[in-house]
């Protein structure tokens, strides 16, 4: 069955988030503030293999690094793009809403939980590879991987951050099966080239997620989502 797989990651996701729950109720607050950290240093180096698995290659006897002009270009444009747009507000938005229609009122940081677990799981090349894998081969393989890991972070991250974080299931649903629906039309976009490129962004994007769980400072990472288009456009325009 086609879309199987992003049913299998949303079911993932909220499992992962309700056992977080329970678990996180008998954390005391010390033992939560180590579990983000904890999250926080994972996320980070998820984020800097992806890159330099794109960004590396070897030559001869040595690495040769590559992209840096993409990566900085799509970096850029897109922030300002994402600025202008204000991505990051319309999220979190979305996330007082959900908040309210799940009676959370008293719970101070489920829309921060909300963005940083679907900023998290939502950016990478897996969902997109994923979702039109299973679209036109009915192949949902690389979801089902991606939802074990999914399944895994919500569960931490809820321990630590609470209900929110389980929401995130919902952009999950709603860009994989985006995907998954516009596949056809899609396929011919996500070119080798692009997809390395869309990996390298989403990678560091997710290391900035990463230093948003770990440091005070506050990126903006929503607002740099358009880097991922960038990117695609970037590779299409190379070849």
């Amino acid at each position: 069955m086609r879309g199987m797989g992003t049913i299998i990651n949303v079911v993932a996701v909220v499992l992962g988030g309700l056992i977080g729950l329970l678990f996180g109720k008998k954390l005391k607050a010390q033992f939560q503030e180590t579990l983000i950290g904890a999250i926080g240093v994972c996320v980070l180096f998820i984020g800097i293999a992806g890159a330099m698995e794109e960004m590396l290659a070897v030559r001869g006897n040595g690495l040769q690094s590559g992209g840096t002009m993409v990566l900085i270009g799509s970096m850029a444009l897109g922030s300002i793009i994402g600025e202008l747009l204000n991505l990051e507000g319309l999220l979190e938005r979305f996330g007082g809403w959900l908040k309210i229609k799940a009676r959370s009122e008293g719970d101070a940081g489920f829309v921060e939980g909300f963005v940083t677990a679907s900023l998290t799981i939502c950016i990478g090349a897996m969902a997109v590879v994923g979702a039109i894998q299973d679209s036109l081969q009915g192949d949902c393989s690389i979801l089902v991987a991606k939802a074990v890991l999914d399944m895994m972070i919500i569960m931490i991250m809820t321990a630590s951050k609470g209900r929110g974080c389980i929401f995130s299931a919902i952009p999950v649903a709603a860009l994989q099966g985006s995907i998954t629906v516009l596949a056809f039309f899609l396929e011919p976009v996500f070119t080798e080239l692009a997809l390395s490129y869309l990996s390298m962004v989403g990678s560091v994007l997710i290391f900035c997620v990463g230093i948003n769980l770990l440091w005070k400072q506050k990126l903006k990472v929503a607002n740099m989502l358009p880097a991922l288009v960038i990117a695609v456009i970037w590779a299409l325009i190379e070849v």
